[in-house]
């Protein structure tokens, strides 16, 4: 009996809950006020949800499919699973976009896909799906497409026409694991396709010789996605591999998805998922590394086991654990010293930066800056402060750590 097409959306909107990467950050300033057609990235009077793990799913996140031809042992919506399938057509994800922004329900579409018949026939849908939206519709708002593993880079190059961001999943952080848990998949080819779209969008952000105008391919870049506690991977193997795709890649974020034990699962996965405390540590380690001037090795060497501190952020560990660096004079420091004190965001160094050419400045003034007092002030010193012993005292890690709680027995 076919479903309805309220049903098949409750499948494929659920489905798409494990994929992470969906965020509409990035790209150009489009809207159709002035432009005509429809939509906006940004317009305003949107409806933002976010769910209960502070995910915005302010897009229409779907799958096109939750068929698929691959058996990855950590998807739900793997060729073996017992689950409820469904499919929408190409015109359905059309007609559902377009009525959802009508509504101020979203700013945009997520779509991704399973794989059906093969990666191309599915590339190719969605790809359709994202001209007609562009080209029959007019749709200003944001696009974000999962490009499939395999799929021909005629297509990917098609997709990044019309696509404000695409996402070429790498799964799991190393090539051991995905040859473990999803054999069909290829890592080599997917880091393939993703320098392949680096050379793209490079190539798409140079000015023609004709026009002087730089063409418009993929203006939000790329992202990719790993998940957390499926294959027993280490805190300092995911950050490595993170490292090296910024690098090589250019990529624009990586997200961590914590694992979810999923039906019918392979005896090899784990039973229960990773607390969803170690994906926030990774996502404040990530920053620290894109923004912050830290270095890997620096962020996971303070213990042996390469696992990120659950009960400390990164930057107060690493603090902790380097404390002859400390205390930090913020009237004289350098910059990067200044990124590195707990409790300092980009935003407060900078402040700091402008306003030490007038004036001394005390912990009163850290605190008009929105500074936590409690976190810095063992770490700087400033105009009529000094941490004297406070910086070395024995409990200071006390001071840190979330206080105990009594566990109900109700």
């Amino acid at each position: 009996m076919r479903k309805s097409l309220k049903d098949r959306l409750a499948i494929l909107s659920d489905a798409a809950k494990y994929d992470a990467s969906c965020a509409s950050s990035g790209t150009a300033k489009r809207d159709s006020a002035a432009s005509g057609g429809l939509g906006s990235t940004e317009g305003s009077g949107i409806c933002h949800a976010y769910a209960p793990d502070g995910r915005c799913i302010s897009l229409l996140k779907i799958l096109m499919t939750n068929f698929c031809i691959y058996d990855c042992a950590y998807c739900v919506n793997r060729s073996s699973s017992n689950v409820e399938r469904a499919r929408f057509t190409a015109e359905e994800v059309v007609w559902l976009t377009i009525e959802f922004y009508r509504r101020n329900y979203i700013e945009g579409l997520f779509l991704s896909s399973g794989i059906i018949r093969s990666s191309d026939y599915t590339m190719e849908e969605m790809v359709r799906i994202a001209r007609t939206l562009r080209i029959t519709h007019g749709f200003r708002g944001y696009i974000h497409l999962k490009t499939i593993p395999e799929a021909s880079p005629a297509l990917i190059e098609e997709a990044g026409l019309y696509a404000d961001r695409l996402s070429i999943n790498i799964e799991l952080p190393t090539d051991a694991g995905i040859a473990r848990f999803a054999p069909e998949k290829r890592p080599a080819n997917i880091r393939r396709s993703m320098a392949d779209l680096r050379l793209k969008i490079e190539d798409a952000g140079e000015p023609t010789l004709q026009t002087g105008r730089r063409k418009r391919f993929v203006p939000a870049g790329q992202s990719t996605q790993m998940i957390v506690g499926a294959d027993g991977a280490s805190d300092a193997a995911i950050l490595s591999t993170s490292a090296r795709l910024y690098g090589s890649y250019d990529l624009k974020r990586v997200y961590y998805s914590a694992f979810s034990p999923i039906p019918d699962a392979s005896r090899n996965l784990p039973l229960v998922k990773p607390p969803l405390m170690r994906e926030h540590r990774l996502y404040q380690a990530d920053w620290l590394y894109r923004f912050y001037g830290f270095d890997i090795n620096e962020i996971v060497s303070g213990r042996e086991d390469g696992m990120l501190d659950l009960d400390l952020d990164p930057k107060l560990a690493w603090a902790l654990a380097h404390r002859a660096k400390f205390p930090v004079d913020v009237n004289r420091a350098a910059r990067e010293m200044l990124l590195r004190v707990p409790g300092l965001g980009t935003k407060a160094v900078k402040s700091i930066l402008s306003a030490r050419p007038h004036r001394r400045l005390r912990l009163e003034d850290l605190a008009r800056l929105g500074v936590s007092i409690r976190k810095v002030k063992a770490f700087v010193a400033a105009e009529g402060w000094s941490p004297l012993k406070l910086t070395d005292r024995s409990d200071l890690r006390t001071m840190f750590e979330p206080k105990p709680q009594q566990l109900s027995l109700l």
